[in-house]
């Protein structure tokens, strides 16, 4: 069964194939904008990401995937913060990148193959820009920057169906930098391929043919990826948010420099929200790992917002509260114990089992509902399903829910290693569910639906939520701070 992923281009489930010569899938992923600690949203599509590069590691082998995650190291945000702290801009973009590179470390999420920066790339940057100016596709204004000339390829919009829409000039399409500068463009719908130096800007400037300046943000993703994986990648990834015009801009620029389609697949996954809300921080709901930590306290345990993120399907809005953490707490002891079970009863089949036995078929369910478009809640239900219906224990099961695991970039072992002591009574009260009485990731998932509309004040739906729980034998308890299920009493 081949990995079949949905294309924001052609709207359609693809099989997701490498297509050069040396058979290595090459895979693009857009990178945080290092000048503040990353928040959860930006997470969930980290993991989407990481799950992905996992699946085709499976199903390719680990030396033919090359994995390229870029880091933004300087624009606008970058060097308003510098200015801000009056600190030198490496200075700042190094302590979020490390920053950034711990909290990556924590979710275990696989660090990319190649992680270009947009300021060690400038070469290859001006150079891109150079050939869109000799095709005519961009041109220098009047300040010294450099814009590219939308009208001059015919295919933009495709993967966002802008055309479809009305490009205003200050509207939410054209965002407010196209305003800002559009005295300066011949189109509002222009973009800018290089920035001319500001007063603003202070240190942070490279030479190029149009005077001082530096890079616009879009031109460095096309650069990066030409450089390191080629004129053509068989797939590019980021989050719904950058499609447009962020991906819409990497084509047209790419595809006008290199004369290649640039990637022969898109994939894009979906906002997270908080208790049914958009993030932001006048709600005070934009989490970032630290806060979550403060939250939770000593107890916490990062793989219990790794399985809260993957509770729903990438390509549709995740709501996220507070209770999802303690029901992916719950679920993930269950699994602990599960995996403390199967280690302790099965039956090596040989001196060096490891190395001889063949994983079973016990829990290939999780594999087949990740390649068909990953499907997130129907691979956490058939994980569980697995886990509660194992009857064997032998080295091959042991060896099959490890691969799953390891797909879903689970790291269950560490559960063991909590803290105890003083603590271990909260630990205990946090981990303890006897396996009889696990809760399905399917029924996890209705609760956190029923506690969204609840808190949205949808109240027919979470009552008719409540009535499908309750059907399907499990009752729900409502408190001040979030829910209780426990098994239906006969």
């Amino acid at each position: 069964m081949a990995i079949q992923l949905f294309d924001s281009l052609e709207r359609k489930l693809k099989p997701l194939t490498p297509s050069h010569a040396d058979g290595v899938f090459r895979f693009y992923n857009c990178g945080p904008t290092v000048y503040a600690p990353a928040h959860i949203g930006n997470f969930r599509t980290f993991v989407v990401n990481d799950v992905l590069r996992r699946l085709l590691e499976l199903e390719f082998g680990a030396d033919k995937v090359k994995h390229v995650r870029n880091l933004t190291d300087v624009d606008d945000k970058t060097i308003r913060r510098a200015r801000e702290e009056n600190r030198p801009l490496a200075e700042v973009t190094q302590q979020w990148t490390e920053k950034f590179h711990a909290d990556c470390a924590a979710l275990n999420c696989l660090p990319p193959h190649v992680e270009p920066t947009a300021t060690g790339h400038i070469r290859e940057q001006v150079d891109m820009i150079d050939v869109l100016m000799k095709k005519g596709n961009a041109y220098r204004a009047a300040d010294g920057s450099v814009y590219f000339k939308v009208s001059s390829f015919d295919r933009y919009g495709a993967l966002s169906r802008v055309k479809e829409r009305e490009l205003q000039i200050g509207s939410a399409l054209s965002g407010k930098s196209h305003a800002a500068d559009a005295d300066e463009k011949e189109d509002v719908s222009d973009f800018a391929l290089w920035k001319a130096h500001k007063l603003d800007d202070g240190d942070n400037a490279w030479e190029s043919p149009w005077g001082r300046g530096r890079p616009g943000w879009h031109i460095e993703c096309s650069a990066m990826s030409k450089k390191h994986l080629g004129e053509t990648i068989d797939l590019h990834t980021g989050g719904v948010d950058l499609l447009f015009p962020h991906h819409e801009n990497e084509i047209a620029q790419s595809e006008c420099c290199n004369g290649v389609q640039f990637s022969r697949h898109w994939y894009h996954s979906e906002h997270l929200l908080v208790d049914g809300k958009k993030m932001s921080k006048s709600l005070g709901n934009l989490y970032t790992l630290d806060d979550l930590r403060k939250i939770e306290g000593p107890v916490f345990n990062p793989m219990e917002i790794r399985l809260a993120l993957m509770q729903g399907h990438p390509r549709k809005q995740l709501s996220f509260t507070i209770h999802s953490i303690h029901s992916a707490s719950e679920a993930l002891g269950s699994l602990c114990h599960f995996y403390d079970a199967l280690k302790t009863f099965a039956k090596p089949s040989g001196p060096n089992p490891r190395s001889t036995t063949t994983p079973s078929r016990q829990f290939d369910g999780v594999i087949d509902s990740l390649k068909s478009d990953l499907n997130f809640p129907a691979a956490l239900g058939e994980l569980f399903r697995a886990t509660r219906e194992s009857g064997n224990t032998s080295e091959s099961d042991l060896l099959a829910f490890e691969r799953a695991l390891r797909v879903l970039g689970l790291k269950i072992p560490s559960y063991v290693n909590l803290p105890d002591d003083d603590l271990a009574e909260d630990v205990s009260q946090r981990m303890t569910i006897q396996k009889i009485n696990a809760i399905p990731a399917a029924i996890t998932t209705l609760a956190e639906k029923r506690w969204t509309a609840k808190l949205a004040k949808d109240f027919a739906t979470a009552d008719a939520l409540r009535k499908e729980l309750a059907g399907l034998g499990w009752s729900i308890l409502d408190r001040k701070d979030g829910y209780s299920l426990e098994p239906a009493k006969k």
